[in-house]
């Protein structure tokens, strides 16, 4: 496992244990006690790191190498699922991934934001930056689940839309502003989860949603701390005051009203356990559907433009 700077006293334990379990391992040597206090030990200390992290641990957990992507989920959550490529314009944009599926025998919809893990498949999902086809890609999956009434979930892990020339010149924020428009009109429950990064208009172009989610240690923002402090005080080293500055965390997304809740994750992040992480993310989407599913189609329509009317309301004198 990789670990963070934060996480190393986590990492010197966790070393300590598997050296003992190895020593046990082809002998009669008994160092149950000691291991059993080591692991009570670690446990501890994982809720104490977790509890108070400041916001740039945040986004580095947010990033972390080995933190579950889209793909993760899709394979984790879904009991079936067929992917739907390109957009029948330009080309398919590998870094979004939708299709059809199945969850407990419930068909939705799926579009999803992949940053890929190894080299190779990163270059090939872009870092999961879309270009403009692949927002053109999300909303033909979108209009597709609309016309027949399927549910439609969408998760966000990006650090923003790539903002190279091609996608400019092929219409990049065009893309995400009709995605943006067309969103709000879908006659059908749609729930957002950002499930690592959820940056700027990038994470915004599927994200238009009845009730957007975050896992607890997901950020939203409008820009990475990156660039603030490169704006700001045109010096990268700012990038920990700037994150500090955003407060990116989802807490502070849902006193602003621009997320409806927060998924738990396991004890020390989803990255410690896939598959928990999988099992809290999918309760709370089958959650928000069934309570989705109890309104109108007019009523959710209604209920989506009103939701984004008023995020940040409360801050308006």
């Amino acid at each position: 496992m990789d670990y963070l700077d934060f996480e190393k006293p986590i990492h010197d334990l966790e070393a300590q244990v598997l050296e003992l379990e190895g020593k046990t391992k082809n002998s009669d040597l008994d160092l149950s006690q000691q291991i059993s206090e080591l692991k009570d030990k670690i446990n501890g200390l994982i809720k104490k790191t977790y509890a108070d992290l400041s916001s740039w641990e945040r986004v580095q957990l947010s990033r972390h190498p080995k933190r579950p992507h889209s793909k993760d989920y899709v394979e984790l959550i879904f009991d079936e699922f067929e992917e739907v490529s390109g957009d029948r314009s330009f080309c398919d944009d590998q870094s979004i991934i939708a299709g059809f599926g199945f969850i407990d025998g419930k068909k939705i919809a799926v579009v999803a934001i992949e940053k890929g893990r190894k080299t190779q498949e990163k270059i090939k999902r872009n870092f999961g930056m879309p270009h403009p086809e692949g927002y053109r890609k999300a909303l033909r999956v979108a209009k597709i689940a609309s016309q027949f009434s399927i549910p439609l979930l969408t998760l966000v892990d990006t650090p923003g839309a790539y903002p190279g020339i091609g996608a400019e010149e092929r219409g990049q924020s065009y893309a995400i502003a009709h995605n943006i428009e067309e969103f709000f009109n879908l006659k059908i429950p749609v729930v957002s989860v950002v499930i690592g990064e959820g940056g700027s208009g990038g994470a915004l172009g599927i994200a238009v949603a009845d009730e957007v989610l975050m896992q607890e240690y997901s950020i939203y923002s409008v820009i990475s701390p990156e660039s603030c402090a490169s704006i700001l005080w045109s010096d990268t080293k700012m990038t920990e005051q700037a994150a500090n500055a955003l407060k990116l965390h989802p807490q502070m997304a849902k006193k602003l009203g621009v997320i409806d809740g927060i998924i738990p994750e396991p004890a020390g992040g989803a990255h410690r356990n896939f598959k928990e992480a999988a099992k809290m993310l999918k309760k709370a989407v089958l959650e928000s559907f069934s309570k989705l599913e109890k309104k109108s189609v007019d009523k959710i329509q209604e209920d989506r433009h009103e939701k984004f009317r008023k995020i940040g309301n409360q801050f308006i004198s």
